[in-house]
């Protein structure tokens, strides 16, 4: 569990980054948690976008998410979303 002023930290590094991942109508399904559970193992953090087609809320997607691939919820706003996952394979870890 991640307390405030880690989630903060992560916020502030997670606001210049690129979302790399996109869900769209399909929604989660296995291919996609395989490719954010591989994306987490390689860089930590990570942001998501979830596109307008989808109908899914944000914030419920989000936790769902981090609870499928065994990742921290850092943030959810409007169509995005920031995950948070410690990995030993990183070559520099991001230190909270």
């Amino acid at each position: 569990m991640l307390t405030s002023k880690q989630r903060a930290s992560l916020r502030k590094l997670a606001n210049g980054m690129p979302s790399i991942l996109q869900i769209g109508k399909g929604g989660i399904c296995d291919n996609l948690l395989k490719q954010i559970d591989d994306a987490l193992s390689a860089r930590e953090l990570i942001k998501i976008s979830i596109l307008e087609t989808a109908l899914l809320d944000t914030k419920e997607t989000c936790n769902e998410v981090a609870k499928l691939v065994g990742a921290e919820p850092v943030q959810a706003i409007g169509f995005k979303f920031v995950l948070y996952r410690r990995s030993p394979d990183v070559k520099n870890p991001i230190e909270i």
